[in-house]
């Protein structure tokens, strides 16, 4: 069975503009232990990157294959990340750039590419204009509008609603007009709103990213998130039931990706020592086996979150990790293949590859 990653990252923050080329060029040009950099960096971000060192460094398809390993990936779908460019339409600039990596070669195809965009903003629709002109692989947006309580949580936005304003409602359903699809990353507490947005436009596809991320689920992170046991356990109560929700609305699928992302309170191993998958199994299975039971294979896709989960792990193992877990919860063969492969291909229409 060959893989569809359908949630990857390419970047190159000395070449083109991302909200964290400053960092990348500083490093570059003053050198510094990156232990050092790690300890000098603000709290927030420490816990939401686990390790710097992906974000100073180009992430392009030939790295992407090296940590790919064996595992046997056929496409990948591009997740927009922190594009900084100038002018208001800027932002398909980053869809026009991945268009013309060298994929497909010696490296998995480009199956998908999901642009960044606001739809509160009032050039939203000239801006998928310019996403569609750029590439043909351009399926969708994905914006900014996490938010988190816990102000030492890094999130974007600093109140909750942005799914709910206005604004965005407008501009969503020119998405929905277009037939594209909107990537959902939220964190768990805002899982809520996603729901409310897919029953008010039922025949949109919504992706809901990492599973809706449950920050501190592992451990602690932020001021007062995930700091106890008895916290944890809240946290994952409320998460399952929005979760079950969510699920209820058929025009939602749901990423098995970002498990490993450092802000859900994943201890930081040692650089070059992947944590292991029997470790990893254990603190993830609760989340998959939950989310297969209320999406069911068929509303679940797998993405390795790469290179933003290396500090955690290796793209073999996180794909590891979550076939055991879902094994272990009865999935089949057959299973498994609409999680890691056709799932995406229909969500994505990347079946012409």
């Amino acid at each position: 069975m060959t893989v569809v990653d359908a949630h990857i990252h390419q970047w190159d923050p000395l070449t083109t503009p991302r909200e964290f080329s400053g960092l990348a060029k500083l490093f570059r040009y003053v050198p510094l232990p990156m232990d050092i950099a790690k300890r000098l960096a603000p709290r927030r971000d420490r816990e939401f990157v686990g390790d710097p060192t992906p974000f100073v460094h180009p992430y392009l398809p030939a790295d992407y294959r090296e940590d790919a390993g064996a595992v046997p990936v056929e496409a990948i779908v591009h997740i927009e990340v922190e594009w900084n460019g100038p002018g208001r339409l800027a932002q398909a600039d980053e869809t026009r750039w991945v268009a013309s990596l060298p994929f497909g070669v010696d490296t998995p195809a480009l199956g998908a590419i999901v642009g960044a965009g606001d739809p509160a903003a009032p050039e939203f629709a000239e801006l998928l204009d310019a996403h569609q002109a750029a590439s043909p692989r351009f399926r969708g947006i994905r914006a900014r509008v996490e938010y988190h309580p816990d102000p030492d949580v890094r999130a974007h936005c600093a109140a909750p609603g942005a799914l709910t304003s206005a604004a965005f409602l407008n501009g969503f359903s020119v998405l929905a007009e277009r037939k594209l699809s909107f990537e959902a990353w939220v964190y768990s507490g805002q899982l809520p709103e996603v729901t409310a947005l897919a029953g008010r436009f039922p025949d949109a596809t919504i992706v809901l990213n990492h599973l809706g991320t449950p920050a501190g689920i592992f451990g602690p992170v932020g001021d007062d998130t995930g700091q106890n046991p008895g916290q944890r356990r809240e946290l994952f109560v409320r998460w399952r039931d929005d979760l079950t929700a969510l699920a209820a609305h058929s025009n939602v699928v749901a990423k098995v990706s970002g498990l490993m992302m450092p802000i859900l309170g994943h201890p930081v191993p040692p650089r070059g020592r992947p944590t292991p998958v029997p470790v990893l199994v254990e603190r993830i299975s609760p989340l998959l086996h939950h989310a297969l039971d209320v999406f069911g294979p068929e509303r679940l896709l797998w993405g390795s979150n790469f290179p933003v989960d290396k500090p955690i792990t290796s793209i073999p193992n996180a794909a590891a990790a979550v076939a055991t877990s879902l094994t272990e919860h009865g999935a089949n063969a057959a299973a498994l293949e609409q999680v890691f492969r056709t799932t995406a291909q229909r969500v994505y229409g990347i079946d012409d590859l």
